[in-house]
């Protein structure tokens, strides 16, 4: 049975913490890295309802896409949010992983995933790690000639289901052929993007006003998705890769909880 810090280590080396933005927080979060794990569970969000999921199931370890510990705090008491998922995990056994921005930019990894689950090919980063590197930040790709009508029925199929849906910004009979994706908040790239040749651009949490003067460019069309949905493409990827690795020494799962913030709309 291996170690915790043998399947943080296999993690690293897939998505390495030195890639990370400097304002990050990852990479072992809570856990012994001698204890044995046995079962590893995956989600985007450390949330209370998450912790408690994965030691119900009897995971190991949890790895998570976004940071418990982002922003600094002085007291992990149950008294608190943070507090309350890491005495979750503690108490239960269960340690924690994250894999934040350093997870975003690699092969393998969110925005690869995002493309890959919306059937993007020949694809290539929006802003490579280095000249002529594979990784970096986004993904453009191509599909078959569609509409942006088709296309955002196409997204909307590919993601897991929320509140927020897919909020579409563009002429509906637009030809799409080209399309670049941004796991995540993307609106940092859309300056690069109003004069390439992308016909439709596919991310999250897309501001009114950037979104509005974007367009008066006549840019790619806009393609708004919830942050979890888009986050979540990555999991079923790196549960397949670390499964694929240990074999039978390891079981995993996905959460399917759905921890995006938005839980209704009329």
């Amino acid at each position: 049975m291996p170690r915790l810090a043998d399947v943080a280590d296999l993690l690293h080396a897939w998505y390495p913490p030195a890639t990370a933005d400097s304002w990050d927080a990852v990479g072992l979060v809570a856990g012994d890295p001698d204890a044995e794990v046995s079962r590893v569970a995956f989600a985007v969000d450390p949330t209370i309802e998450v912790a408690r999921e994965a030691v119900d199931w009897g995971a190991d370890l949890l790895v998570v896409h976004h940071p418990l510990l982002l922003t600094p705090v002085s007291s992990v008491a149950a008294t608190t949010p943070k507090g309350r998922t890491l005495h979750a995990l503690t108490a239960g056994g269960c340690a924690l992983l994250t894999a934040h921005t350093n997870a975003d930019q690699a092969a393998g990894g969110v925005s690869e995933s995002l493309a890959l689950a919306l059937g993007l090919e020949d694809l290539e980063p929006i802003r490579p790690a280095s000249e002529g590197a594979t990784t970096g930040t986004g993904r453009i790709g191509t599909l078959a000639p569609t509409t942006l009508d088709d296309f955002a029925a196409r997204v909307a199929a590919a993601l897991p289901a929320t509140a927020h849906g897919v909020r579409v910004a563009g002429d509906p009979d637009r030809p799409v052929r080209r399309v670049a994706v941004c796991g995540g908040a993307g609106d940092f790239l859309l300056d690069e993007l109003a004069t390439s040749d992308v016909d439709a651009y596919v991310t999250s949490d897309l501001r009114h006003h950037r979104a509005g003067e974007f367009l008066e460019h006549g840019g790619p069309a806009l393609v708004d998705v919830a942050h979890w949905a888009a986050e979540w493409t990555w999991l079923p990827v790196v549960e397949g890769r670390l499964r694929a690795t240990m074999g039978d020494r390891v079981e995993t799962r996905v959460s399917t909880l759905c921890t995006d913030p938005w839980k209704f709309r009329h």
